[in-house]
């Protein structure tokens, strides 16, 4: 069944029940449609759409912050069988045009945020893009675009004639940009089809649950594990803020029972509840019964913590890629607590293999790349066939991350086959020495690169991040280091911010390149 063909399904079945909710706390709003509200603006975006000349296999760009407007304008691009393109909120202009002339976009739907971007950019990207359509304020609408308002006012809610196959291409999917230029992940029908299946089978979504969305919707990630709610007609909400406070009080206020953080949310949480910023007694938070983490590996530590504080959650982390149309090809489950620490293992209908640089697979216990066959397999990096030669293989994806098999059969993340560092001769993998850092109970955040070294090679470096209101020095941390192997002790230790992505992410180019010219600082290896 199509997702379009879901949300149809959930309006008839569950009309008038509430399907989203946006709660922005900053402001002291919150905004509600219904699962019959939600169909008809998708309808009413797909027939003002088509009325403007968009046509299947056409490409419509989507560049807007979380919001209640979000969902229904994606479906209603789907429903004209063009390609929904979401964009990256933190896309530079430059790399926004990028994109935009890969899709070789005819329509561009933006918010209120990305005026100046687009500003700066439209003269060239004016060769593709026919159509401006403005989602915000309406004073704020530029001359040369509609707003949305507008657009739609007139339109009929009924559902376009549009002919849909679930193997049509649906989505361009831009990745996230960590290791390189952003490319193009082309999805079908079939792919998004698919990942509402692997979500509710794996965390077991009934129409009775309730989930909160905060990481971006452009993101495979957080609509992905929505999906889980959305084939089910079960309540979701999009909470526009990560401060613990906000989160906590969404979750007692809208009585959520599924959430999905990220690593640095999970943490500002757990810190804020130690400092006595969140007092627990405060909120009603006995319906919540699923926390899982997923689109960065999770340090064991940070688990524990989080258990010894919510004793009766289900736990469960997730991994995937924007070419696995998201998260749940691996995933660990939430009746295996006991391995806390691993991935996992392969998702519903997913296989994986672990296999050297010949693609050759390699026993248990041994470092390899992850490969991955399922049907949430994209269908190509668009117009790169180099790239998706160097990816696909009879349908088997390779992920570009390291991975090891142990004796109960369970995938452990080593780290991405780019960010592994060579010193001396030895291999040092990131996620290793990140992991052993961040139960330091003074540190809040970490992140481990590689940094040249005349005489070995690399070194690895240690980028700490304090935890507030607390001290920490270079030598405490090479006294705490003592317990790791001398070629995995970090040769170097800088204090300063952890960047991450939206998905959470660590931005480990940016570090690199920020640490890599002071290296003349320091005394070389």
């Amino acid at each position: 069944m199509l997702i379009t063909e879901i949300l149809e399904r959930n309006a008839r079945m569950y009309g008038s029940e509430i399907a989203l909710v946006e709660r922005s706390p900053a402001v002291n709003h919150r905004v509600e449609i219904t699962w019959k509200d939600f169909d008809n603006q998708a309808n009413k975006v797909a027939q003002a759409l088509i009325k403007k000349g968009i046509k299947k296999g056409d490409c419509v760009v989507q560049l807007m912050m979380n919001c209640i407007e979000w969902l229904p304008i994606y479906f209603g691009i789907l429903r004209t069988g063009a390609w929904a393109v979401p964009l990256n909120f933190r896309f530079v202009a430059k790399t926004i045009q990028k994109c935009t002339e890969t899709a070789e976009a005819k329509a561009f739907i933006f918010g209120e945020e990305f005026i100046e971007r687009i500003d700066a950019i439209k003269s060239e990207i004016d060769k593709t893009v026919q159509h401006y359509i403005f989602v915000g304020t309406e004073v704020l609408c530029p001359d040369y675009a509609e707003p949305m308002e507008k657009v739609i006012q007139k339109e009929s809610p009924e559902l376009p004639d549009i002919p849909i196959h679930l193997s049509d291409n649906a989505a361009l999917y831009f990745t996230s940009g960590t290791t390189g230029t952003p490319k193009a992940t082309l999805l079908t029908h079939r792919n998004l089809e698919f990942a509402c299946f692997v979500e509710n089978r794996h965390h077991n979504q009934t129409h009775e649950d309730n989930f909160l969305c905060i990481p971006p919707l452009y993101h495979t990630g957080a609509k992905m594990h929505w999906f889980g709610n959305f084939i089910v007609g079960a309540r979701a909400v999009i909470l526009k803020g990560i401060e613990p406070r906000w989160i906590m009080e969404a979750i007692s206020e809208e009585k959520i029972t599924v959430v999905w953080l990220l690593v640095p949310w999970a943490l500002d949480i757990l810190f804020a509840i130690e400092n006595r910023e969140i007092k627990l007694e405060n909120y009603e938070l006995d319906q919540w019964r699923l926390m899982h983490i997923g689109a960065q590996p999770v340090p064991p530590s940070l688990i524990r913590e989080w258990k010894k504080i919510f004793p009766k959650h289900q736990y469960d982390t997730n991994y995937g890629l924007t070419e696995t149309t998201g998260p749940g090809c691996v995933h660990l489950g939430i009746e295996n607590m006991h391995k806390v620490g691993a991935i996992g293992v392969p998702g519903f209908d997913w296989e994986f293999k672990i296999v050297d640089d010949k693609r050759q697979p390699l026993p248990q216990g041994k470092i390899g790349e992850l490969m991955l066959k399922g049907p949430g397999v994209m269908k190509e990096y668009y117009k790169n066939p180099e790239a998706t030669a160097e990816t696909i293989f009879n349908g088997w994806l390779l992920t570009g991350d390291m991975a090891k098999l142990d004796e109960d059969g369970f995938i452990w993340l080593v780290d991405r086959k780019k960010d592994v560092i060579i010193t001396g001769g030895e291999n040092i993998y990131p996620v290793d020495i990140e992991d052993f850092l961040q139960s330091h109970p003074k540190i809040k955040d970490v992140a481990v690169i590689g940094l040249p070294s005349l005489r070995l090679g690399e070194i690895a470096a240690a980028i700490v991040q304090v935890k507030p209101g607390q001290e920490l020095s270079a030598k405490e941390i090479d006294d705490f280091c003592l317990e790791l192997p001398r070629y995995k002790r970090p040769r170097r230790i800088i204090f300063g911010d952890v960047p991450r992505n939206p998905t959470g992410k660590i931005e480990k180019p940016k570090l690199r390149k920020q640490y890599a010219g002071a290296m003349e600082s320091f005394k070389i290896e």
